[in-house]
């Protein structure tokens, strides 16, 4: 964003329903979150910014758009709606971010993107990041610019992210017990808590209650008011334990996050790397803890494959499993990815695109 604001800050009118760049993320969460650091940095600059995504009235953001906004923050779909009611107009665009691509394509927004990239200037700077390499990521890169130049950022190992990452191999009808146990016997004070589908988070939500224990859920059925409540009242420390799907793994910056458990372990290891990067930011340390059973094994193998260890194992007094989860395959490869295995890297920072 610093140089954007910096090629920006000289003194031009902008027409109304116009904008001079445009970022797209995945997420209504994201999008809050990029336009509120643009906001920051911008504050002593005459430059202009918001974020617009769905979930909620469309009037507002129409009404904003009619001054024009020199940096709009957006989610694919609500901005094509916004371009269908000629509320925006791309004719003085500038620069075109793609944030978290590897996010919007896992997500299905390729088709939208493709046509918003359609109804943009060509003469244009491009960006794209991504945390990950996979073929389709390149070729959305391709897409988006002539003769990219590509740049890998490794992380450095003063800054590598100290999470202590450790296991517990579960039964799955024990897992909600297990998770009670951990919070009162480890007097646990804060987690973020990933499960993957929505009804089972309102499940465990009211199984912790039971407990005794206060829970709130956030998931893509919930209304944008009330995901925009229950985040601010985990981030203030309101709230101790919030159970999330997906819909959180990126883009959610809690300060001090001390602790993320993968209650239900995700399909694609990749999804992991950036859950349990939720914790351990800024030099703090963190605490990753995967709750695994038997059928997870080829997720577990892939998880480890894609971290190049083996996850640590401990074993909870009293949750002993009666299905055994074997010690993983390092080298394991699912068999759909066999003939056609994508060429990505150990995720070692952040990768860009860019003209």
């Amino acid at each position: 964003m610093l140089p954007i604001l910096e090629a920006f800050n000289t003194e031009r009118k902008l027409r109304g329903k116009r904008i001079r760049a445009l970022i797209l993320t995945p997420t209504r969460e994201l999008a809050v979150q990029v336009e509120a650091n643009v906001s920051q940095y911008s504050k002593y600059l005459s430059l202009s910014s918001m974020a617009m995504y769905g979930g909620v009235d469309s009037d507002p953001q129409k009404q904003r758009l009619l001054e024009g906004v020199d940096i709009l923050v957006a989610t694919p779909g609500r901005l094509l709606d916004m371009v269908h009611q000629r509320a925006l107009h791309f004719g003085e665009l500038e620069v075109l971010v793609l944030d978290e691509a590897d996010r919007m394509l896992d997500m299905g927004f390729i088709d939208d993107i493709n046509k918003i990239i359609d109804r943009l200037p060509r003469q244009r700077q491009s960006l794209l990041f991504s945390a990950t390499l996979s073929d389709d990521v390149r070729f959305l890169a391709d897409t988006v610019n002539d003769d990219a130049v590509e740049i890998s950022i490794s992380a450095n190992s003063n800054t590598t992210p100290k999470i202590d990452q450790w296991l517990i191999t579960v039964d799955k009808g024990k897992k909600s017990a297990l998770l009670s146990h951990l919070i009162n016997e480890q007097q646990w004070d804060q987690a973020l808590i990933f499960i993957e589908k929505k009804h089972a988070a309102a499940k465990l939500v009211s199984q912790l209650e039971k407990r005794g224990i206060k829970a709130e859920a956030i998931h893509s059925g919930r209304s944008q008011a009330s995901r925009e409540r229950v985040l601010a009242e985990f981030k203030s420390g309101e709230l101790r334990f919030l159970v999330a799907t997906g819909v959180a793994a990126r883009g959610i910056d809690i300060d001090n996050l001390t602790r993320v458990v993968n209650y239900d372990l995700p399909y694609q290891s990749d999804d992991y790397i950036h859950r349990i990067g939720r914790t351990g930011r800024a030099g703090a340390s963190g605490e990753a803890v995967s709750f695994v059973s038997y059928d997870d094994f080829k997720n577990l193998c892939a998880i480890e494959s894609r971290l190049g260890h083996i996850i640590t194992r401990k074993k909870i007094e009293g949750f002993e499993v009666k299905k055994v989860v074997p010690v993983s395959i390092l080298n394991y490869v699912p068999k759909h990815l066999k003939k056609n295995k994508p060429k990505n890297k150990p995720m070692k920072g952040t990768n860009v695109w860019g003209r």
